[in-house]
């Protein structure tokens, strides 16, 4: 069984993009899926065709300790796929848990009573450094790092790599980096194939070799409710990310 975190702290890195379509190759492949969204915007929620609003328990009652983990989970539209819900209530629980101790370590001690149930666990983080994700960051065991071929990208990846290693040290987290996924990759661009450069010279081994092109089925997928893999499936997206799939079980 696998923990597997989706992070990236820059907003439009693809990453619950990445996160929910890797999930539902998986459970195309008959793999028991669950999907916990900690974001407070709940993309990986609107993603999967739930809306957030409507929903009468959230990983928020997780973390206040009003529900247990099992009660919150729910089916999405996908055979083989759960989803723990957020919605925007889960904004407040940085605040409200200040003064916990192992406020960090939350998600980690819930995930304990569920994981055997499922194959791979995907975390979909909120695109910050804050308590929602380094609880995601220490209930997982692998890190998937989705970032745009785009300059700007590169920048915050220092800062990204510092907050896992204080978290590797000083939190006794057990996780490692199983890749860097490049996104919105455009082949025609020299921009995109600088950043590809720059990351394979810098992280090596530890870049994907799918990149997940720009395609436009990707962008229109979520305002269906439905992943790429049933929205589009011959689309190029599609195509990469039954590759990406492949790549990571490999």
């Amino acid at each position: 069984m696998k923990i597997i975190t989706f992070i990236n702290q820059k907003g439009g890195s693809g990453k619950t993009t990445t996160c929910v379509n890797l999930g539902a190759c998986l459970a195309h492949m008959k793999k028991k899926v669950l999907l916990i969204d900690i974001d407070p915007q709940a993309n990986a929620t609107i993603h999967v065709g739930i809306k957030p609003h409507q929903v009468n328990v959230s990983l928020y009652d997780v973390f206040i300790g009003k529900k247990a983990i099992k009660e919150t989970i729910i089916p999405t539209n996908i055979p083989h796929m759960d989803i723990i819900p957020s919605n925007i209530n889960l904004s407040s629980a940085e605040i409200e848990l200040v003064n916990m101790m192992g406020r960090e370590k939350l998600l980690k001690q819930a995930v304990k009573n569920i994981k055997n149930n499922y194959d791979f666990i995907l975390i979909d983080s909120p695109p910050s450094l804050g308590l929602l994700t380094l609880n995601a960051l220490i209930a997982g065991s692998d890190i998937i790092i989705p970032i745009q071929s785009h300059f700007f990208a590169l920048e915050g990846m220092s800062k990204l790599l510092n907050t896992i290693k204080l978290a590797k040290e000083r939190l006794d987290a057990d996780i490692r980096i199983k890749g860097i996924v490049l996104t919105l990759f455009d082949e025609r661009k020299n921009m995109c194939k600088d950043v590809a450069l720059k990351l394979n010279e810098s992280f090596k081994n530890k870049v994907f070799s799918t990149k997940i092109r720009d395609n436009i089925k990707l962008a229109e997928a979520p305002s269906y409710g439905q992943s790429i893999i049933d929205y589009a499936p011959q689309s190029f997206g599609a195509q990469d990310y039954r590759a990406l799939t492949k790549e990571v079980l490999s």
